[in-house]
């Protein structure tokens, strides 16, 4: 019986909640410019005069819609505003001849200058479960893509490439919404290789819906690419260089044209670079014996990039989207490390080499997209297709000697060539239906393909002069992966604001692996998967005229390893160190729960739960081979971890002289599991402290400061000390706002390094690692263009309702 009334509740209060909505129809509203261009993001506020009580503010879409469910021959007030337009407002009247209504606001100014823009614009918004981060302050003091991610509040690169937002897991990163399929440093080094100026926006997503791929535990990273969005040609010269101990230079050309119709871009961009990268470390592998090494690590490098893209309308309601980029990549990295093996009790010295490790070579990338869009009605619903194929490949020469002075003088070498390609295309169509009642249905299908050929030929020299074939050093591997998905999940609104979002994701996985030489070895991989998301949102509360709403969201992921990972191929890092990867690594699974609240679109506060099963990360194992003074890095699954977060953020409304948005993360992790065969219990609890600022000095000056700090910081299972960073710049824009120059000190405190300790099974070691971090630079960008004349002198108009 209990069941019985519980359901009969249930069904009430759909009923109940059907009947309410009976008299309320949908209504889109799209603001445009008087060219017709979509005004994007607009913030629109919709009250009903006869109750000033019942508002609803929307932000639009990136097609300048936003809709609304209204009752039926209502009367309300219509408020816009957006940046670089004059607010607007208006007045409707609901009936059920018309519910599409289309505004076009006046625009604020003429020129081409930015400080206006950039003064009102949030560095930071919410729209439905992604965060916004407008780039722009953080473009005009960074030399690469790489630098305005190190830069971004509330995301945080550690020393190998890896992004975090949330948790201690590695967010996945993509470029126009599209997963890159490669590991973390082939994404750093395709991120440094992109202009600043090329990115539009970063869209930081924490708990992917059902429509993104599951193989996204740390959340994504979307870097979104800049287009020609404004009316006529325009443009941009850019040149600039940092010096720390080494140097950054690079000089960059941006061309737009828009017609109005059709929108093209070209980007091209050189850049020279050099850093360095120092670890000291001490290694137990005897109760009285010490590995001291002392390693030294430069990256010269020269970068060349040329980007294009075309969007154009076919037909009245299909538009095309193409784009490509190449990027060269030209290095010539060397190390060079000091070995010393020691007793610890007397400070006898066993034995003293020096390691000179040179690696010269190109990494090249080229990436092509087409994309179609069909937009089916006026509220919203459009059917995407999108295909993009990605080919990379690198090719490096290595040489490296030993140089033994004790016990006894002698000289060891070698060397070896490395060329790895991969092909990755992806196949997408995504659907979304904007239906009646204020429900969204959003259905789609991918199909990715990697293919990844990995050959290393190496030769060692043992003494010199006596050159033979590495067979432990030279291999051949290839990887093939096909992953096809399909999906389905719908959002409704129910009531004034209360929005539920429920879907699943079927994912297929096909992986082999095979390592043709030194030995014949095959591993296979197919599994399906499913992976539910459920999200839900409501506004709380109105303090000060800001909305306070909270959103709670449950998720499963995945986490594959990539080829890096399974590549078994031995990498030669010093005598006494190698990296391999392991062939038998399987994917781990993670759940994840969390809950946020935001004011006025902007995240606040968050707390969260990630419980993952079978968990792989980075381990180092003695030799059983060899001398215990042998170790090698490589992959394993050790077990289960289960990681609690919470993280606050809390901002100055944008507008004024002064701006603030500051923050702090607490992570805490506990691994239970094996490691070399031996119970494994691991905690560690971080906490990360972030700060971005600017300081209007007059209308074209403007101070920018921004850093973090993190305390009982963790690698895997790295224990770190404090560490962080403090960067500050200041801008000013002369020739009428045209020229903007930017002098820039990064890092001002040096204190992006840390020490570091490592205590799991056989291994015990400490040591500290630093780099370039701390530089001076100036940035010089010129903005021209032709803006194309007005042709519709009337500030406000109203067409009249699209006809599909």
């Amino acid at each position: 019986m209990r069941k019985i009334k519980r359901i009969s509740l249930v069904n009430y209060f759909l009923f109940v909640s059907i009947l309410m909505q009976a008299q309320e129809i949908p209504v889109s509203i799209k603001i445009t410019t008087q060219k017709k261009e979509p005004v994007a993001f607009a913030s629109i506020t919709v009250t009903n005069r006869a109750d000033s009580a019942q508002t609803i503010t929307k932000v639009a879409d990136s097609s300048g819609i936003a809709s609304f469910n209204l009752q039926k021959n209502g009367q309300y007030i219509v408020y816009i505003s957006s940046i670089n337009y004059l607010p607007l407002e208006k007045r409707i009247t609901i009936t059920g001849n018309q519910t599409s209504f289309s505004f076009t606001p006046d625009p604020a100014g003429k020129t081409l200058g930015e400080v206006v823009i950039t003064s009102q614009k949030p560095l930071m918004k919410q729209e439905d479960d992604k965060t916004i981060v407008d780039p722009e302050n953080l473009v005009a003091t960074s030399t690469s893509g790489y630098e305005v991610i190190e830069k971004t509040p509330g995301l945080f690169v550690d020393q190998d490439g890896n992004i975090y937002i949330s948790s201690m897991s590695p967010a996945s990163v993509q470029i126009n919404g599209r997963e890159m399929k490669m590991s973390a440093a082939d994404i750093a080094t395709m991120l440094k290789s992109l202009p600043p100026n090329a990115i539009a926006k970063i869209e930081i997503v924490r708990t992917p819906s059902a429509k993104y791929d599951a193989s996204s535990s740390g959340g994504i990273v979307n870097v979104v690419l800049r287009k020609g969005v404004k009316i006529g040609m325009t443009g941009s010269v850019n040149a600039g260089m940092q010096q720390g101990t080494y140097g950054n230079q690079f000089i960059g050309f941006n061309l737009n044209n828009n017609d109005g119709k059709k929108s093209s871009s070209l980007n091209l961009n050189y850049s020279r670079r050099n850093n360095y990268e120092k670890i000291i470390t001490d290694r137990l592998f005897a109760p009285d014996s010490v590995l001291s090494q002392d390693a030294l690590t430069k990256y010269p490098g020269q970068t060349y990039f040329i980007g294009y893209s075309l969007a154009f309308p076919a037909g009245k309601k299909w538009e095309l989207d193409f784009s490509t980029s190449t990027s060269l990549n030209d290095f010539n990295n060397s190390t060079t490390n000091k070995s010393v093996i020691k007793k610890i009790s007397t400070g006898e010295i066993i034995t003293d080499n020096l390691n000179l490790v040179g690696n010269d070579g190109t990494a090249l990338n080229f990436r092509s997209a087409l994309a179609g869009k069909l937009k089916i009605d006026s509220m919203g619903s459009e059917w995407v297709n999108d295909i993009f194929f990605n080919h990379s490949r690198n090719k490096s020469e290595q040489v490296f000697t030993t140089n033994y002075n004790s016990p006894v003088s002698f000289i060891t070498g070698g060397d070896g060539t490395s060329d790895n390609k991969r092909n990755h295309l992806n196949l997408q169509s995504d659907l979304k239906l904007k239906l009646k009642k204020q429900f969204t249905l959003e259905t789609g299908a991918k199909a990715s393909f990697l293919q990844f050929n990995s050959l290393t030929d190496y030769y060692s020299e043992k003494p010199i002069g006596n050159r033979q074939k590495d067979v432990g050093r030279t291999n051949t591997f290839n990887y093939d992966e096909n992953i096809n998905s399909i999906y389905l999940q719908g959002s409704k609104t129910i009531g004034k604001d209360f929005v539920v979002k429920a879907g699943t994701r079927l994912e297929n996985t096909n992986m082999t692996g095979r390592q043709i030489i030194p030995d014949d070895t095959t591993f296979s991989i197919q599994r399906t998967d499913l992976f539910p998301y459920i999200y839900l949102s409501k506004g709380i509360m109105k303090i000060a005229g800001y909305e306070l709403r909270a959103y709670l969201v449950y998720r499963r992921t995945i986490n594959r390893p990539v080829y890096e990972q399974l590549n078994p191929f031995a990498r030669f890092v010093d005598q006494y160190l190698t990296e391999v990867g392991n062939p038998s690594l399987r994917p781990q699974f993670t759940q994840n729960y969390e809950a946020n609240i935001s004011v006025d679109e902007r995240p606040i506060f968050a707390v969260g739960i990630n419980d993952t099963k079978d968990i792989f990360t980075n381990v180092i194992y003695q030799d059983d081979t060899s001398s215990q003074s042998q170790a090698y890095r490589t992959y394993d699954n050790l077990g289960k971890n289960k990681e609690f977060y919470f993280r606050g953020l809390g901002a100055l409304p944008p507008g004024g002289r002064y701006f603030l948005v500051a923050g702090a993360q607490y992570n805490h992790n506990f691994y239970q599991g094996l490691y070399e065969n031996k119970p494994l219990s691991f905690k560690r609890g971080t906490w990360t402290f972030f700060t971005y600022q600017t300081f209007k000095l007059d209308k074209k000056s403007v101070i920018t400061l921004n850093g973090f700090w993190r305390l009982k910081g963790q690698q895997q299972f790295y224990e770190l000390s404090p560490f962080g960073s403090l960067s500050t710049s200041i801008n000013r824009r002369f020739f009428k706002e045209k020229l903007v120059a930017t002098i820039s000190v990064n890092d001002m405190f040096y204190t992006n390094k840390n020490n570091f300790t490592l205590n799991q099974g056989s291994v015990s070691a400490n040591g500290l690692r630093k780099g370039d971090t701390r530089r001076f630079g100036i940035n010089l960008r010129y903005n021209f263009g032709i803006r194309k004349k007005e042709e519709n002198n009337n500030p406000f108009t109203t067409e009249p309702p699209a006809t599909n």
